[in-house]
């Protein structure tokens, strides 16, 4: 390997061969762009995205599994009545589970607002929610990129609960909030780019959203809030990054996903342990 080889990167904005070395990008301007903290795995890009749903489907199911293994609850504490492989109330509300029971009746954070999206009240529960984001988000990544999907997933999630928490909603989880948020992002895609594929998209996903939402009142325990606020929240969040056609991702997008992402870490180690803590106590 040459030294001009060992001093060469790809620019994390731009994705043009530059000079470690170089204060400012050529290209786009970006402000020191071989700096550690600016250039590594995250910022350069994934070379499969897909990689990283599935990683995101993963946590999901290990939170899930975990919640069985602090508390699988009992005939009466359950909750939804398809209840197959379902855990305690109590131990969701240990793990994050938002509302206001957990919020105003025991004192929780807010932070359930993202911790309760990656919670589930049974096997089928779960099921249903990632096999929706299995198919939603290869979509949302193809035209707003992997990181503004994520954005849009997480904070998505945390507006469709904070509707739900304001709504009254006593006790919620699941990731069905920020599915609503990818499939609110699509729907505006597929509006505004508008001609043959923009309008397919938008007929699709819309009737898709239209579905569940009836279905929604007509199944009792769905939290059509919280569905309502991440579908109305994911297109306000596309609305604002923008999509692949008008507007490449950007070091900021990054940037807010790398955040979304360190949050959310956080948060389910918090969630994790105090569900642990909990079980051994």
């Amino acid at each position: 390997m040459t030294n001009n080889s060992r001093n060469s990167t790809l620019c994390p904005n731009c994705r043009r061969l530059i000079s470690k070395d170089e204060a400012r990008c050529p290209y786009c301007g970006l402000n020191r762009p071989g700096h550690w903290w600016k250039n590594n795995p995250f910022t350069r890009g994934f070379s499969d995205p897909y990689l990283f749903i599935n990683a995101v489907i993963y946590v999901n199911v290990g939170m899930y599994l975990l919640s069985l293994l602090i508390d699988t609850g009992g005939i009466g504490d359950r909750f939804t009545s398809l209840s197959f492989l379902s855990p305690s109330n109590t131990s969701l509300v240990v793990m994050g589970a938002t509302g206001t029971l957990p919020i105003d009746d025991n004192h929780k954070s807010f932070l359930t607002f993202l911790s309760a999206n990656y919670l589930h009240g049974s096997i089928f529960h779960i099921f249903m929610n990632m096999m929706a984001l299995r198919q939603l988000a290869p979509l949302v990544v193809k035209e707003f990129g992997i990181y503004r999907m994520f954005v849009i997933y997480t904070v998505s999630g945390v507006i469709g609960f904070a509707v739900s928490y304001l709504a009254g909603v006593f006790l919620t989880i699941g990731a069905s909030a920020a599915v609503f948020g990818l499939i609110g992002a699509a729907i505006y895609f597929g509006k505004s780019r508008g001609g043959l594929y923009g309008d397919a998209i938008y007929k699709q996903i819309g009737g898709w959203a239209l579905g569940f939402l009836v279905i929604g009142f007509l199944v009792p325990g769905i939290n059509n809030w919280g569905h309502g606020g991440g579908l109305v929240g994911g297109a306000l969040v596309a609305v604002l990054m923008g999509y692949s056609e008008r507007k490449p991702e950007t070091f900021t997008h990054k940037v807010i996903a790398a955040a979304c992402v360190l949050v959310t870490a956080l948060t389910l180690l918090w969630a994790a342990l105090s569900g642990l803590v909990a079980k051994l106590g």
